[in-house]
């Protein structure tokens, strides 16, 4: 039976928040290991968002943000979204990784370095997601994104849509460096894949 993103009981989304948790806590421990900086990461909120909202929880169609993108594959497919705004991304990359201003975020080495961090936090995520739902979970090559906020979603939303008109987003900010550094990573799982993952955890019904 698939289940409808509007019928999810305080069980089921209690349960997507913990797995949400756990990955969470596995990709900040790896993003901390990489740049030898403590990274905390906020206790993820699942929320079912109608799909027209979602470019607003980037400050808008308009606004410029920066990340990477996948495909899960598998026993659970979706999609994954790593993603900073501009500003947040240049702060990444100056104050955590390169340890210099960036000019050009589409550059080689600024490119590579976010291409890094967010395929490093995906699979940990998966790794983590796979481990504790005893589900094969495939990840795509990373894509790396720069461009209005409403054009990487649009792909991505476009899919989601023929599927449904509202989406379940399991979004985690992480913080390095006081206030200076924030992102938001998604999980978007597939309609009929979110039914396979809930009945995996035992919470199905």
């Amino acid at each position: 039976m698939t289940i409808k993103l509007d019928n999810l009981t305080p069980l089921q989304l209690d349960a997507l928040k913990e797995l949400g948790n756990i990955g969470a806590g596995n990709a900040a421990t790896a993003l901390s290991q990489i740049l030898s900086k403590k990274v905390d990461m906020s206790v993820p909120r699942v929320k079912v968002y109608p799909i027209y909202e979602i470019p607003e929880l980037f400050g808008g169609s308009e606004n410029i943000v920066v990340g990477v993108l996948l495909r899960m594959f598998g026993d659970m497919q979706g999609s994954l979204m790593f993603l900073l705004e501009e500003e947040g991304a240049r702060k990444l990359l100056s104050d955590m990784l390169l340890g210099q201003e960036v000019e050009d975020l589409t550059s080689e080495i600024p490119m590579s370095a976010i291409m890094e961090v967010g395929n490093i936090i995906s699979s940990s995520y998966l790794n983590s997601l796979s481990f504790f739902s005893k589900l094969t979970i495939i990840p795509s090559t990373p894509a790396f994104a720069y461009d209005m906020a409403g054009a990487i979603l649009g792909t991505i939303l476009y899919e989601v849509s023929e599927l449904s008109d509202q989406l379940l987003l399991i979004e985690t900010d992480f913080l390095g460096n006081g206030e200076a550094i924030r992102g938001h990573f998604f999980v978007l799982p597939d309609i009929p894949s979110l039914s396979v993952l809930l009945k995996s955890v035992g919470v199905a019904e």
